[in-house]
């Protein structure tokens, strides 16, 4: 029997009992973003340049609209549920769409001017944001990037760089951190030196091959290489150890031995393959610069565009989970890439050929 005050409604109009949920808005999403790449209420308040109290309101009325519990507490800061994952990598898709329908409707912002400092490792600097640099040149005619690529860690604070990425993570407390994505090593050969010398299928089949080293300042570096020779003893083995990954890949690429490079050289189309014998050294980016110069727009824009770079959600080497370098090509889903390599690998393969 229908209740009085629904006799005569349409049968799709009757009350369901269920309490309407407020849709969630953008500004909520961006600010649950800004909260989970910082893993702090803090550094994302301050960061956002709201109080402490007013982020904690917003995400919790975040969580209340969607009906889901998005992130918990721990000794280490603010981490994501599951659900909160997905909602963030949902969110990550929105702040993208918003970026494109701001450059849809203007490509350029004639009022930012100046000059902006970027400190990145060597490696990062040659094969990846400079490669894409002129994305952020395009948009941006009138702003100069002062790229200083080196194995060192700029100093922010000392003003050596008004941004720096690096894979090493900050401490100072003045500074502010993003975690930008991961980089994941492997080992990597050329087809000429795999033709000629074969493929180790463990690590006590190193001791016949030749081995590329790339040592750096960075203690976990030379943690992991004391790993792997852990029962192998490296003299007669190792062909080459440099300081820089230019030199370091080139080795490689040219046919000398057998080294660890990140999974997205091989992804933009560097010539080499390869040599899976089961080893695997993640290593995160992060990117820190200070509070004050986040409110700086020229820096600010560079800020914003180099979290888009690295998305782990646009680029799939970018992501904390390991992906093997022969799937990366069908995970990804973006506009296709520039090789910095194109037209090398012919080059490079005959090289090989006459030195072997």
């Amino acid at each position: 029997m229908q209740k009085r005050e629904e006799r005569g409604v349409h049968v799709g109009e009757h009350a369901t009992g269920q309490v309407e949920r407020e849709l969630p808005d953008w500004e909520s999403a961006r600010l649950f973003l800004e909260l989970v790449r910082r893993r702090s209420f803090r550094a994302a308040a301050d960061h956002l340049g709201v109080s402490v109290n007013a982020l904690r309101n917003r995400v919790s009325r975040l969580e209340q609209s969607l009906g889901v519990k998005l992130v918990t507490r721990h000794v280490d800061g603010v981490r994501p549920t599951a659900e909160g994952e997905r909602v963030f990598k949902l969110a990550e898709d929105m702040e993208q769409l918003s970026f494109e329908m701001v450059h849809a409707c203007s490509r350029t912002d004639s009022g930012l001017t100046g000059e902006v400092k970027l400190a990145v490792t060597e490696g990062l600097g040659a094969l990846w944001i400079g490669t894409k640099l002129v994305e952020f040149q395009r948009a941006n005619p009138k702003l100069t990037v002062d790229v200083h690529a080196a194995m060192r860690s700029a100093d922010v604070l000392r003003l050596e760089a008004d941004i720096s990425v690096q894979l090493t993570r900050p401490t100072a407390k003045d500074l502010l951190v993003v975690k930008l994505g991961r980089l994941h090593l492997v080992p990597f050969a050329s087809q000429a030196y795999v033709d000629t010398y074969g493929s180790p299928k463990s690590l006590q089949e190193l001791v016949n091959h030749r081995i590329l080293l790339q040592a750096d300042d960075a203690p976990e570096a030379q943690d992991f290489f004391d790993n792997i020779f852990r029962h192998i003893r490296p003299d007669g083995i190792v062909a080459v150890r440099s300081n820089v990954s230019s030199v370091h890949y080139w080795s490689i690429a040219r046919g000398a031995g057998i080294g660890l490079l990140p999974t997205y050289v091989y992804a933009v189309g560097a010539p080499i393959v390869p040599v899976n014998f089961g080893v695997h050294r993640p290593v995160d980016i992060w990117m820190t610069y200070h509070a004050g110069a986040a409110q700086i727009p020229r820096v600010r824009r560079l800020v914003d565009w180099l979290i888009r770079a690295f998305s782990p959600r646009t680029f799939p080497w970018f992501r904390d989970d390991y992906i093997a370098p022969e799937d990366l090509r069908r995970e990804y889903r973006g506009r296709p890439l520039k090789s910095p390599f194109e037209g090398l690998g012919d080059d490079i393969r005959s090289d090989i050929r006459r030195i072997g």
